[in-house]
């Protein structure tokens, strides 16, 4: 493969992967390619390296579409796939706020290599313009937080680093922020209004935590590192298993996967469990959601040795279509008593059709033939409820929405994923975006109520 011919399968991969899931900048709605394409131009004036130019471009697709790491080694090889794990945070919902968890991801990445740390200058670069242009306020907290990571980003390209370096100061400056604040600003929480499209739904943290990694995940087969990997490859073919346990000293040190499959021991296809890959028996499903954005396999933990695996497939489960369809059931009605509250005298009929009006009306009449209580907001469609939110006053604030148009991806997602599981759809080949986009906004959600 030529040097050229990575960059633009780089592109063209990344760049799919985003649009598929429809997915933009937040501020300008323009397709994210607009911005990996800048963060990849921006690298190139630096570096001749495809590899790195190739992680440019890649350099979210782990974080933010349905793709894995393991896909991006499938298709790139090992050194694309390993920048691209430089530049993917490590830190889950569940490690504290919002500072505790970018404390975790800058450690991450001050291990990374100077190619990767030469990435995430332009990305710093990039994000800085776009967010102190657009979003004064949040800005005050993402500069403190650059001028942070900065400190741990010394071994990228010198030119890049005092460009960044540059632009965090004028930053800074335009917004009135004293150098001397700097170092205290990542030490603020975001509040969730300020937080990228994060509705503003309550949700029972009891519901959320409900749930847990060890209802879905399957025990993990387990060999001895000695062992040779063709009889296990045997063996795991015959149980339809793509995944084992490598074992050193009766622990649990590592997997092997089939596809890996060598003619030596286990020890020889023996991968290591990355720190963002294992969670406890007892971590919430938001959390297993999130590992799974990033990686084919979650591992699960259990009194301090991993003992099984969950993949998204186990999503599908009947445990986990539950836990889904009862969290959109949560939204719906957090959305039905806004309407309910915030429009009076039933001034919102006026924002929905005289079509959808009247098939609510007709479900309405049924329901108390039958002797049920309800009201005609009662038995609106999800979607009608959300889009005549979008139009009271102070509703599309109170949901932390910039745009409506934001709002609209969000209710359309909702939408998709409950029509696909009250119809037994496949709901992880259609719906995986929509459920990893949810479910982290619900988990911060509860976290910031706690």
């Amino acid at each position: 493969m030529s040097n050229s011919d990575i960059v633009k399968r780089a592109a063209a991969f990344a760049t799919q992967a985003h649009r598929r899931i429809d997915h933009r900048r937040k501020y300008s709605s323009q397709p994210y390619d607009v911005h990996l394409r800048a963060v990849a131009e921006l690298v190139a004036t630096v570096s001749d390296d495809a590899a790195t130019i190739a992680a440019a471009w890649l350099h979210d697709t782990v974080e933010d579409t349905p793709a894995t790491f393991h896909d991006v080694e499938r298709e790139f090889g090992p050194r694309v796939a390993r920048l691209v794990s430089d530049l993917t945070d490590v830190s889950k919902p569940s490690d504290g706020n919002r500072a505790a968890r970018k404390a975790l991801d800058r450690d991450h990445l001050a291990q990374a290599c100077p190619e990767a740390k030469t990435i995430k200058l332009a990305d710093l670069i990039d994000n800085c313009h776009d967010i102190c242009r657009n979003d004064p306020r949040f800005a005050r907290v993402f500069i403190g937080e650059a001028a942070a990571l900065l400190e741990v980003l010394t071994e990228g390209d010198p030119s890049l680093y005092e460009r960044a370096l540059q632009t965090v100061h004028d930053c800074g400056q335009r917004l009135g922020v004293p150098a001397a604040a700097l170092a205290a600003a990542p030490e603020m929480e975001l509040s969730i209004e300020s937080s990228d499209d994060a509705g503003g739904f309550r949700v029972p943290r009891l519901f959320v935590q409900a749930f847990a990694a060890m209802d879905i995940a399957e025990p993990l087969r387990s060999f001895d590192e000695e062992q040779s990997m063709t009889d296990v490859a045997q063996r795991m073919e015959r149980h339809a298993v793509d995944v084992i346990g490598v074992r050193a000293d009766g622990i649990v040190k590592g997997y092997a996967l089939l596809a890996d499959r060598g003619t030596g021991r286990c020890a020889e296809s023996l991968r290591r469990f990355a720190r963002d890959q294992v969670v406890e028996a007892k971590a919430p499903l938001t959390e297993v959601v999130q590992v799974l954005t990033r990686h084919n396999h979650c591992f699960v933990s259990s009194v301090g040795s991993v003992t099984a695996v969950a993949t998204r497939a186990d999503i599908q489960k009947p445990v986990g279509r539950m836990w889904l369809f009862g969290m959109i059931t949560i939204v719906e009605m957090s959305l039905t008593e806004r309407l309910r509250h915030s429009s009076a005298d039933n001034a919102w009929m006026e924002l929905i059709s005289d079509g959808r009006l009247e098939k609510a009306r007709v479900l309405m009449d049924e329901r108390h033939r039958r002797g049920q209580h309800c009201d005609l907001a009662d038995c609106l469609q999800l979607t009608d409820k959300a889009q005549a939110l979008l139009h009271v006053p102070g509703e599309l604030e109170y949901f932390g929405f910039k745009t409506k148009g934001a709002a609209k991806r969000v209710i359309k997602e909702l939408e998709s994923l409950r029509n696909n599981l009250a119809h037994s759809q496949d709901i992880v080949t259609h719906d995986w975006a929509q459920i990893a986009r949810i479910t982290q906004r619900i988990h911060e959600l509860v976290s910031t109520q706690g």
